[in-house]
């Protein structure tokens, strides 16, 4: 991919004085100022491709001039539009939307709850097993938890599970759909970032099962302490299990073919799409649901999903401009270095600030916002931005469950409406406590993220 600089294209212009007999306004107090006031629009209600573009423009306004934004916003608008690898985001929003009306999510639950439904808590770990297989499909979160739930949720109802447990891992298991490849929250960093996606996918494998792992020995530890939170279902016999299993072959087959095919140098991420999409139209007529009014839908939803993912690029790689030519990343470098902190240290304040904005503000709006602070800072300090992009993901991932914002909690409270959001948070609570021992585990052993893309080619 062509490398997408923030400064490229921007006129070397003199800073103009702002105000006559006053002490200069330095272009690091700019970039804070505007940073600032991103947050403030954002908290207000802004989308976050409006408020980004917004502020980037402004900023490029005032230390340049009002022509540099505008040349800025035409060449950036241009090149999102045109590139041809950028077409790798909406092909696989569109075969995840093939994959929706083939029926992949309930299938992919049922299968999990035949073979562990029996056991204390089973049907909440096929939940997190159907939230990690259809994340596979959708990489996306909330497309994870609101389609899981409605097949899920009434299932652990029905079999008598404490409310507030079965939503709660809904909620943390909906966010394996971020970091699972085909993540669009991994592409759209890589894209901003300018790392390499079939990287990025295989270092998201690894964290992404652990996760599942970390989700699963949560519930089995609840339900081992207090069984009456996931009561065991009758057992299936195995043949019903293996007919059930047979459901998600195809699927399977599916996404090991693309991702793995991507991953091992077969394809490049566009290729790897566009297969991926052709493969889902096939599955979808082998399983009888090919018409034109599903194709028709499909392609709706991905134009609209896309066209509000290519807005909010344009925004991020303006303000990325702006964060750039105010020298603000560099001068947090610099404090960063002068403190003597180790990277660790420095990690880990990122790493409360990540959590700190993640309560107000959601996850794309986190990883645009801080993509073009803390990137530099933290490959100054050592570390790959493959990892780097996996840690970010992961920590924004918290902010799905983490209060007061939790979208995925608000998704699931409104499927089941009688189901007060206190219940669901209180619910939660013990997937976030294995939510941050995993991501302690990640930051400190970074080889669990960087030791599979090593492997891979290009």
């Amino acid at each position: 991919m062509d490398r997408l600089r923030p400064a490229d294209c921007l006129p070397v212009l003199p800073p103009r004085p702002r105000f006559a007999g006053a002490r200069p306004v330095t272009p690091e107090l700019i970039g804070a100022l505007g940073i600032a006031l991103l947050l403030a629009i954002l908290a207000a209600g802004v989308p976050i491709g409006v408020g980004l573009l917004l502020v980037g423009l402004g900023g490029l306004a005032v230390m340049i001039s009002p022509e540099a934004g505008l040349i800025k916003l035409g060449v950036v608008s241009f090149e999102v539009i045109s590139k041809y690898e950028l077409g790798v985001l909406p092909l696989f929003l569109l075969m995840a939307h093939i994959c929706f009306a083939a029926g992949a999510s309930r299938d992919f639950f049922d299968v999990a709850a035949r073979f562990v439904g029996h056991r204390r808590g089973g049907l909440a770990l096929a939940s997190i097993g159907g939230c990690a297989g259809f994340g596979a499909i959708s990489g996306s979160s909330l497309a994870t938890v609101a389609t899981i739930s409605s097949v899920a949720l009434p299932e652990m109802r029905k079999a008598n599970y404490h409310p507030g447990f079965a939503a709660g891992a809904l909620a943390a298991g909906g966010t394996l759909g971020s970091l699972i490849p085909p993540s669009g929250a991994l592409i759209v960093f890589g894209i901003i970032a300018e790392q390499s996606i079939g990287k990025l996918f295989a270092a998201s494998i690894v964290p992404g099962a652990s996760q599942a792992v970390f989700y699963m020995v949560t519930i089995m530890i609840l339900c081992a302490f207090n069984p009456a939170l996931g009561p065991a279902t009758a057992r299936v016999p195995w043949g019903e299990r293996i007919a059930a299993l047979r459901h998600v072959v195809d699927i399977f087959l599916l996404i090991l073919f693309v991702i793995g095919g991507l991953m091992i140098g077969w394809f490049t991420p566009t290729e790897a799409a566009s297969v991926g999409v052709v493969a889902a139209l096939l599955l979808l007529a082998f399983r009888g649901g090919f018409s034109l009014a599903t194709i028709g839908e499909a392609l709706r939803a991905t134009l609209r999903t896309a066209g509000m993912i290519y807005i909010v690029i344009i925004g991020a790689l303006v303000f990325a401009s702006f964060v750039s030519v105010s020298g603000i990343t560099e001068a947090l470098s610099g404090a960063v270095t002068s403190l003597h902190a180790s990277p660790i240290v420095a990690i880990l304040a990122m790493t409360l600030a990540l959590l700190l904005l993640g309560s107000f503000l959601d996850g794309v709006a986190l990883m645009l916002l801080t993509t073009p602070i803390f990137l530099p800072i933290a490959e100054q300090l050592g570390y790959s931005p493959i990892w780097f992009g996996i840690f970010l993901v992961r920590t924004m991932e918290i902010g799905f469950v983490h209060p007061p914002l939790g979208l995925n909690i608000y998704v699931i409270q409104g499927l089941a409406k009688d189901l007060s959001l206190g219940t669901i948070f209180r619910g939660v609570i013990p997937f976030l406590v294995a939510d941050f021992l995993h991501l302690a585990l990640l930051i400190a052993f970074p080889v669990l993220t960087l030791w599979l893309p090593g492997l891979v080619a290009g």
